[in-house]
């Protein structure tokens, strides 16, 4: 077990302090360390273990988001051509997640790839000769781009039969369906990665882990250095700690900590927080019958985090099929918070965001409402969508993460919702703070390199360019504009993390 530093107290002034023990943080105080030993830094979680909220394995849907199989990355134009150019950014920067774990993996800073990552195919599946026309001129597109060449196509009801046998069991033989194939897919344990790497922090670096220790405030000082409220939530007391740099990786938690900085940056932000509901199976039959994830199109009005797919699991060795997810809603920020959450990030600088964003999604809200009073048997009839004779004894519900949208001002519409990922810096770069949910995790690594490229811009062009190329060999390049370094690096990350597409069983 590793020896957590609860039992210190956290010094007085840091380098850098984390706030938050998920991914992006245990990302970042990875390559702080890797790049400058020698910085004093500090995370401080609030609960009593890393990668409990979102990063947790059941807590999001454990895909590598690669864009192989999420649609909503590449709208049809009004003049018919599908734009690629989204899906090509986040396959480009999962590239740069899978180059940063095999270094971990060559340094021996983390070990067994096979515990947090494996093969699985992502698929796109379409009902109706609408959408499978779409799928098809997709396919065209997408197979045009060296990211997404290998991606194989059918709407013939004998191929289907041979990738996705429990979904086409019992269909009818005339359903005009369609599908896509990437076998280069993963599935990700992102928990059980996190948790890798706070090992490593922990046992083998200088970084100091402080669990159930919560910030609760964010205060600027004259020497552009940050004081913060720290309270050991074991022992009920608190105290200050400065750092000259603060990184808020604390999930729904994000958006209270940095209206409390009071940047210029942070203004106006809102959040609405959404919560998901999964039906989890552990029937061995139907689980060797799906090998794959298989995600389709949303509901009308529904965000596209709600994107229905039915998914292969593999946590802690133990294989499980997931379906969903279904909208569900609370006012907490994170699944361990208050229910104050949302009245209490209410304030002057958002209210007429929050205000402009719900009055333009009306029918979101009708959507979530609808979706919140769903009962399992009507969830089943969901499944029955993709699995015909889905029996609902073979199927549970799993409560998912909590997630916190972002809601950003807009001149005319007052705010609007989004539902990327952003990563908000000060004009001083002595703190960031990432917000919101969809791709996440999966492009964490660049993420934090984007965090480090607007806060340590000297640092990051001069002296740890040459360590960041060496952990990073892709990073700059343009891999849509380059087929033979794409092919050089995935042949060199499959091997190093041990993935098994294209094998021959």
């Amino acid at each position: 077990m590793p020896k957590f530093r609860n039992q210190i107290t956290p010094k007085p002034r840091y380098d850098v302090v984390l706030i938050g023990g998920g991914i992006m943080s245990a990302t970042l105080a990875t390559l702080l360390h890797e790049l400058q030993p020698e910085l004093k830094i500090a995370i401080f979680e609030r609960l009593g273990r890393f990668a409990q909220e979102s990063s947790a394995a059941w807590n999001n849907a454990g895909t590598g988001h690669s864009a192989f199989c999420e649609l909503n990355y590449t709208p049809q134009l009004p003049d018919g051509s599908i734009d690629i150019s989204k899906a090509e950014n986040i396959a480009e920067q999962f590239e740069i997640s899978k180059q940063f774990w095999a270094f971990l993996i060559k340094q021996n800073f983390i070990r067994n790839p096979q515990e947090f990552i494996n093969s699985c195919p992502h698929m796109s599946l379409v009902f109706g000769e609408n959408d499978r026309q779409f799928l098809k001129k997709r396919h065209e597109r997408m197979s045009q781009s060296p990211l997404f060449e290998e991606m194989q196509y059918s709407d013939d009801h004998e191929k289907l039969r041979e990738w996705i046998p429990l979904i086409m069991s019992k269909r009818n033989p005339h359903e005009k369906l369609a599908a896509t194939k990437m076998d280069l897919g993963t599935d990700v344990n992102f928990g059980t990665l996190t948790r890798k790497m706070a090992h490593y922090l922990i046992e083998d670096s200088g970084v100091e882990v402080f669990l159930y220790h919560e910030v609760k405030d964010l205060d600027p000082r004259e020497d552009n250095a940050w004081q913060m409220r720290v309270k050991d939530r074991l022992h009920q007391h608190s105290q200050r700690v400065v750092a000259d740099f603060v990184f808020i990786g604390a999930g729904g938690y994000a958006l209270p900590l940095l209206e409390s900085s009071d940047i210029p940056e942070g203004a106006g932000y809102g959040g609405f927080p959404v919560s998901g509901e999964w039906l989890v199976t552990h029937n061995p039959d139907l689980v060797k019958q799906h090998r794959a994830k298989v995600y389709t199109q949303a509901p009308l009005d529904a965000p596209p985090m709600s994107v229905p797919h039915l998914d292969l699991r593999i946590i802690d060795g133990k294989e499980a099929l997931l379906f969903g997810p279904f909208a569900s809603f609370s006012t907490k920020f994170l699944k361990e918070g208050s229910y104050l959450d949302l009245p209490e990030s209410i304030n002057f600088k958002n209210i007429r965001s929050l205000f402009g964003a719900w009055w333009h999604n009306l029918p979101l809200t009708q959507y979530l409402l609808r979706q919140v009073a769903m009962t399992k048997t009507q969830r089943i009839q969901h499944l029955r969508e993709f699995i015909k004779d889905a029996e609902e004894k073979d199927w549970e519900i799993k409560v998912a993460g909590q997630r916190v949208q972002i809601i950003k001002k807009d001149d005319q519409l007052g705010g609007k919702l989004e539902f990327g990922t952003e990563v908000v810096v000060n004009s001083a770069g002595t703190i960031a703070s990432l917000l919101g949910a969809s791709p996440g995790a999966s492009t964490a690594a660049f993420a934090m390199l984007q965090v480090l490229e607007k806060c340590f811009k000297d640092k990051f062009n001069n002296e740890w360019r040459e360590k960041i190329l060496q952990i990073f060999p892709t990073y700059g390049q343009k891999l849509a504009d380059n087929p033979e370094l794409v092919r050089k690096t995935r042949a060199y990350t499959k091997e190093i993390l041990n993935l098994n597409y294209g094998d021959k069983q």
